[in-house]
């Protein structure tokens, strides 16, 4: 294979070194006068975009800085993260990848992704071959209607696959090159986005169920023909098409829904983390859930299988679930409801308070998944400290904007007594005499765990024991240190120690169900270590 010479090598991601490098490649590779004459090695030039980076005034500035180097300069993007993940993981994702979002066709400089438009149906498998890499292991796929708790973004939710793969190589170790971030565009019922005369997407009111249902038959099919071993990840579609084509899929092809599957196995991860405080075990535990879409039938019915492993029968486990939304309680007799909202509802009289249903329902664990910001207000935690001695404060809701409540507020609320974790990021916070350090439940603890082991066994499917295997992966790695400070997640700072470890828990379930593709190594931990990317020069010569 002959390399780029000159600028175009110098344009190339994969294989461009900027200053790095070496005086016989600029002779050989037509690099010379090209840079200055200065040859950096690559902790020289993470000072340099340390630097560079600290001159911002806005995450947002810093994720527009780092979205270019990651078009210029693959390698040297992905160390930086990787050398300060606490830092850099909250710009490239949440919460700033939210304001991204947002803004994306007025931010936008240069395409990265397959944009799949209804417009091409027919068309799908042709325009899966303009990607240039041919052997694709990942790919996750939104239709943008769904981006965090910020609604229907249309084809600016684009930049959610594309942040959520920086972090399947920064965080879990997966090489970039097999990664491939798609938008299905099927318009947008966003009329203030439609009216933007800077929106990139096609400018039409969103598809029918049925219509979206066969484009996306169309691309899972092309899928398999020009990736055969690629695993699909569904992210951030509208609750009722997500639940609808995870089912549509699951047991055919190797996906799974990070806003359902992902969402539910972080909480679980978090649970076990939180009942090494309360000291009980998780089917003693009662929960009941601010939010019925997507992400909180998820979490519930993982609940429900985690619960059934330690003895509950399906009925008793379900009974310790309960849904509100904007209607209230979801109650048996209500007239109207989702099937997958069915299996949870209460037998009890309709209630349309929130502090209501925590007194009557005595949870012990209160879970936000509803988007509504403030919503656990300060009744609400009350009421929780009042019925528990440790009440389990979960508001997992993001961007923060959108969080239930803040770390402070469940702490002070609480007379310092919550367990604590949320979606998005919250400082340190000092009660008394004690300094709590708030775990954040995102995501990321789960979804680069899942990607590294299918990547490493080559795994035909992905099933709910894996999602359980990953979330206990993730618990433990949980310190007794981290426990006396409330911190029930692991550190974002060693993510990928965790990550790797978590993967390696998906792997052995992976290998005990006959779904690997590869021969099973003797020690998996180190197996699976010794796949993980790690961003360095090569050599050009």
């Amino acid at each position: 294979m002959s390399l780029p010479r000159g600028p175009d090598l110098l344009h190339d991601p994969r294989l461009n070194k900027s200053t790095a490098f070496t005086e016989a490649e600029r002779e050989k590779l037509g690099l010379l006068g090209l840079l200055p004459e200065g040859i950096d090695d690559l902790d020289a030039q993470i000072r340099r975009a340390q630097v560079q980076l600290d001159a911002k005034t806005t995450d947002l500035e810093r994720y527009i800085y780092l979205s270019q180097l990651q078009d210029t300069d693959e390698t040297l993007f992905y160390r930086l993260l990787m050398s300060d993940p606490a830092r850099f993981m909250p710009i490239v994702y949440t919460p700033t990848v939210g304001e991204a979002c947002q803004k994306f066709g007025h931010l936008f400089r240069r395409p990265r992704g397959l944009y799949l438009s209804v417009k091409r149906k027919g068309r799908v498998r042709e325009i899966l071959r303009n990607w240039p890499e041919r052997d694709v292991r990942f790919i996750v796929v939104t239709s943008g209607e769904r981006i965090l708790g910020l609604g229907d973004l249309g084809a600016n939710g684009m930049g959610i696959p594309i942040g959520k793969l920086a972090l399947y190589t920064a965080a879990g170790g997966v090489p970039p090159q097999y990664t491939l971030p798609v938008l299905v565009d099927e318009g947008t019922n966003n009329e203030q986005l439609l009216a933007d005369p800077l929106y990139l997407g096609l400018r039409q009111p969103r598809s029918s169920d049925e219509e979206l249902d066969a484009f996306v038959d169309e691309f899972v099919d092309a899928v398999q023909e020009e990736f055969p071993r690629c695993c699909i990840q569904f992210e951030d579609w509208a609750g009722p098409d997500a639940i609808r084509l995870l089912a549509r899929y699951r047991d055919t092809v190797c996906c799974f829904n990070d806003d359902i599957q992902g969402t539910a196995a972080v909480a679980l991860a978090g649970l076990f983390g939180a009942l090494r405080i309360t000291g009980t075990p998780l089917a003693a535990q009662r929960f009941l859930f601010l939010g019925a879409g997507s992400a909180a039938i998820g979490v519930a019915e993982l609940l429900v299988t985690a619960m059934m492993g330690e003895g509950l029968s399906r009925e008793d486990a379900r009974s310790r679930i309960a849904l509100f939304d904007r209607q209230g309680l979801i109650t048996t007799d209500r007239g109207a409801m989702h099937d997958y909202q069915r299996q949870f509802a209460q037998r009890h009289a309709p209630i349309a308070d929130l502090t209501g249903a925590i007194e009557a329902l005595r949870p012990t664990g209160l879970i936000g998944l509803s988007t509504v910001g403030g919503a656990f207000d300060k009744r609400v935690i009350e009421a929780m400290a009042r019925v528990n001695e440790r009440p389990m404060i979960f508001p997992y809701s993001n961007p923060t904007s959108r969080s239930e409540c803040t770390a402070e507020q469940a702490y002070a609320w609480s007379g310092g007594r919550a367990v604590f974790a949320s979606g998005s990021p919250f400082p340190p916070v000092r009660f008394g005499d004690k300094t709590f350090v708030p775990g954040q439940g995102n995501n990321v603890y789960i979804f680069p765990a899942i990607g590294m082991a299918v990547y490493a066994t080559g795994a035909r499917r992905v099933t709910d024991e894996m999602f359980i295997a990953a979330a206990r992966g993730v618990a433990e790695q949980v310190t007794p240190a981290d426990i006396a400070v409330g911190l029930i997640y692991p550190p974002v700072s060693a993510i990928l120690a965790t990550e790797l470890h978590a993967a390696a828990r998906v792997a052995e379930v992976a290998f005990a169900r006959g779904l690997a593709s590869v021969e099973r190594a003797k020690d998996l931990e180190r197996y699976i270590a010794s796949r993980a990317y790690v961003p360095s020069y090569r050599s050009l010569l």
